[in-house]
């Protein structure tokens, strides 16, 4: 049995919750997934915008997406498995290998946004490495970074 409560999330908000009742922005661990050999597949919701108010564009999403996926990778290489989008433009989702603890998490996650502020360029935005390299921004990314930052004290406050 995973202890989510020791773990650092609010049980009351793991899993799906009404989308009409959340805060954002937010971490919130979504699910926990045991495997066989003891493993535990952590999901986690980054949520950016408030669901069915206002969206990201696809831009944002997309610097914001690979700078996200740079940051986890370099600061979480043995757990990080993959950052995905909302089909809902209002955040992502982490996925994490036998890391579920909420602070370990929301650091590396200050780390990257604070990384995010003081870059020169949007990582992997070439043409070799981007199926849609012209379509980033910089300034963008950053501006969304410094607004989750901003929220950083509400980042657990879900509903």
């Amino acid at each position: 049995m995973i202890d989510l409560e020791k773990l650092g999330w609010d049980v009351a908000t793991v899993g799906e919750l009404d989308h009409r009742r959340l805060k954002a922005p937010h971490v919130k661990l979504r699910s926990a997934k045991p495997g066989a050999a003891g493993d535990v597949v952590y999901s986690v919701d980054l949520r950016i915008n408030l669901p069915n108010s206002t969206f990201l564009t696809s831009t944002e999403m997309h610097s914001f997406e690979h700078f996200l996926l740079w940051g986890f990778q370099k600061y979480m290489p043995h757990n990080f498995i993959s950052i995905g989008l909302m089909g809902c433009q209002t955040g992502f989702y982490l996925v994490l290998l036998n890391e579920g603890r909420s602070e370990a998490v929301m650091e590396i996650y200050e780390k990257i946004l604070n990384d995010i502020l003081v870059a020169s360029e949007v990582p992997y935005a070439n043409i070799e490495q981007c199926g849609n390299y012209k379509n980033h921004s910089l300034e963008m990314a950053q501006s969304l970074a410094r607004r989750v930052l901003d929220a950083k004290a509400n980042w657990k406050t879900i509903v």
